[in-house]
């Protein structure tokens, strides 16, 4: 298991690595948006599920709403985030050029985690997955974790924080006040089916 610190974890970012981390749900795999490839290759995971997009704080985040979901999207976050809810909404035309899949949305996040915050902040948004290979089962320690994913670096201090374990609430914007469910998860949020 190869646990690096902070400084080390958003160097091998720059140069296009990934970075296994903690967060409040199951721990994550994550690189920064032009690398995103990256994942699909080490988890053996389909091109055609997309990866969510994490965030510390909706400053980082908000830029890649399109502005017809804008509104919504802020009062979802208003009320959940940070937290275990994963909200798809369309792409603004502004970040289409930075964002490696074809998808005309994009699942965002702000975990409630205050390592991965922490180190968000500081690298900007990331791309993640849930760090496991596609179609096994997620591990919540480090240390199973680096089991099945022995080559990818692991943000420490471990050990980690008890995560919930649980995969967070996805919902999708539909139109204006109008949400769906994608997966039931950790949160339950009423009004929406």
């Amino acid at each position: 298991m190869n646990v690096i610190d902070h400084k080390l974890a958003l160097e091998k970012l720059k140069i296009g690595l990934p970075v296994i981390f903690q967060t409040d749900t199951l721990p994550a795999i994550g690189c920064l948006p032009k690398f995103s490839e990256i994942i699909y290759r080490i988890k053996k995971r389909d091109i055609n599920k997309p990866l969510i997009l994490m965030g510390a704080d909706n400053c980082q985040l908000n830029e890649f709403v399109h502005e017809s979901a804008l509104d919504d999207y802020k009062y979802m976050a208003s009320r959940y985030w940070p937290g275990p809810l994963t909200m798809i909404v369309p792409i603004s035309e502004k970040s289409k050029s930075i964002y490696f899949s074809n998808n005309t949305t994009l699942g965002i996040r702000i975990p409630n985690s205050i390592m991965a915050q922490f180190f968000i902040k500081e690298s900007g948004p990331l791309l993640t997955s849930s760090a496991n290979i596609s179609g096994l089962p997620t591990a919540t320690s480090a240390k199973d974790i680096s089991k099945g994913l022995p080559n990818v670096d692991i943000l420490g201090p471990i050990p980690w924080d008890k995560c919930s374990g649980k995969a967070s609430t996805i919902i999708s914007w539909v139109n204006n006040g109008k949400w769906k469910i994608i997966r039931e998860g950790s949160v339950s949020i009423p009004g929406i089916e």
